[in-house]
């Protein structure tokens, strides 16, 4: 029997769906997270305190209990245990990613470089200090323009700005963001510098792949059909199959191999974010850990083998029988946050979970808690999934089911 440490940090969506995945494939799961969490059944001794900040001091206690308790796997569940995952399996001998490869993931103006060096369209772009004159800066910039912090992820701290007035609020504002201790703490020297680059037009799709000794099987790829121009970018409606054309998709998928050859990635789920317009596919983001939040419940592959699955599987170095996404037409929509307050009730579930092709609500923050949307906050309100025959049928049931929808969302008294 496999056995697998899993990076879990406590903030995760993920420790669900990978703990049934764990049981249903009899894989023994070692959890590392920051704090200590409820799972079982657990293998005996089975969890790892880990400071996913203090890699170094992370490897020396995952490699202590490895003396004690073999590993066979390492397997990082969100961005925040990709770096340490890498180290780890590095140290213990495992099959593992690069881990200069994970970082230039991490660092999305080390990964702008490596794309553009590799001969991949790239917009123009430009690394900025926290501490620059944003007005001088605007001088020489393209319009529209898009920045980025360097490290953050789901979109968060993204902004457009479509002249220099524009893009000093952005900047002042993107700053503010990056000051913030938490922030700062989790993104330390990339805490200190902003990424501009040319903003690119086109559709924008994601795709899911999974790296085999460096070969490239395309899991999925997705559309995203509501349009993602800004002044932020908040990801809503997944849907697979794509409808781009055959060779479109054909090219997404080269064009993914060469990225992730050029970054340096070998092993284990890959998430790449493209847009395409009339140029060709523009890599925006590219992550080595699978598609985030709840979004891999609406991917079944075979009979009904789950993303999950075929992760631990290919980590535990079992045989994975088919790749091949299910027939069915499958989405998800992210519900977005949409006011900042304390969220006080959900209503219309029932009624959004009676739209026909609609076959999973999940609700992810509690009532009582307060909920920031972006470009500062982290989360979503939840999850939708749906299945149809065709991906326009799936896209019109988790509209309608989202319209079923309402969040009572009491306002600051400052607002």
């Amino acid at each position: 029997m496999a056995r697998v440490l899993l990076l879990l940090p406590t903030r995760t969506y993920r420790a669900h769906d990978f703990m049934e995945a764990a049981r249903r494939l009899g894989v023994e799961v070692v959890v590392g997270s920051e704090r200590r969490q409820v799972f079982a059944p657990l293998f005996p001794g089975g969890h790892l305190r880990l400071d996913f900040l203090r890699p170094r001091q992370a490897v020396r206690s995952i490699a202590t209990f490895a003396r004690s308790y073999p590993l066979d796997a390492i397997v990082a569940v969100d961005d925040e245990g990709t770096l340490l995952a890498a180290a780890a399996a590095k140290a213990l001998g495992l099959p593992h990613n690069p881990v200069a490869a994970v970082a230039a993931t991490r660092n999305k103006h080390c990964l702008r470089r490596k794309v553009a060096a590799a001969g991949l369209l790239s917009p123009q772009f430009e690394r900025l200090s926290v501490e620059d004159d944003p007005a001088r800066a605007a001088a020489r910039m393209p319009f529209p323009c898009v920045l980025k912090p360097l490290h953050l992820a789901a979109s968060r701290g993204v902004m457009r700005a479509d002249d220099a007035e524009q893009f000093v609020v952005a900047f002042e504002r993107l700053v503010t963001l990056l000051r913030t201790p938490n922030v700062v703490q989790r993104g330390g020297r990339l805490a200190r510098h902003i990424l501009v680059e040319a903003f690119i037009p086109g559709a924008e799709v994601a795709l899911e792949g999974l790296l085999v000794d460096g070969e490239l099987i395309v899991l999925a790829v997705f559309d995203k059909p509501d349009p993602l121009d800004g002044p932020f970018f908040e990801e809503t409606l997944y849907v697979t199959p794509s409808r781009l054309p055959a060779d479109v998709q054909a090219d997404l998928a080269a064009q993914t191999a060469k990225a992730v050859a050029a970054i340096g990635l070998r092993e284990g789920p890959v998430h790449a974010e493209w847009r395409v317009n009339g140029h060709g596919a523009w890599l925006i983001e590219i992550a080595a850990r699978s598609i985030g939040g709840l979004c891999s419940r609406a991917l079944r592959f075979g009979a009904g083998v789950s993303l999950e699955d075929l992760i631990l599987m290919h980590a535990s170095g079992a045989a994975v029988e088919t790749c091949e996404r299910e027939r069915a037409a499958a989405g998800v929509m992210m519900l977005p946050i949409p006011r900042r307050g304390v969220l006080r009730a959900v209503n219309g579930q029932e009624a959004a979970r009676r739209v026909p092709g609609i076959v999973g609500l999940a609700i992810t923050i509690a009532l009582g808690q307060e909920v920031v949307p972006l470009p500062e906050g982290v989360q979503y309100l939840g999850f939708l999934f749906a299945r149809g025959d065709t991906p326009k049928g799936v896209e019109f049931a988790l509209r309608r089911a989202h319209q079923c929808l309402s969040f009572a969302i009491e306002c600051h008294r400052a607002e």
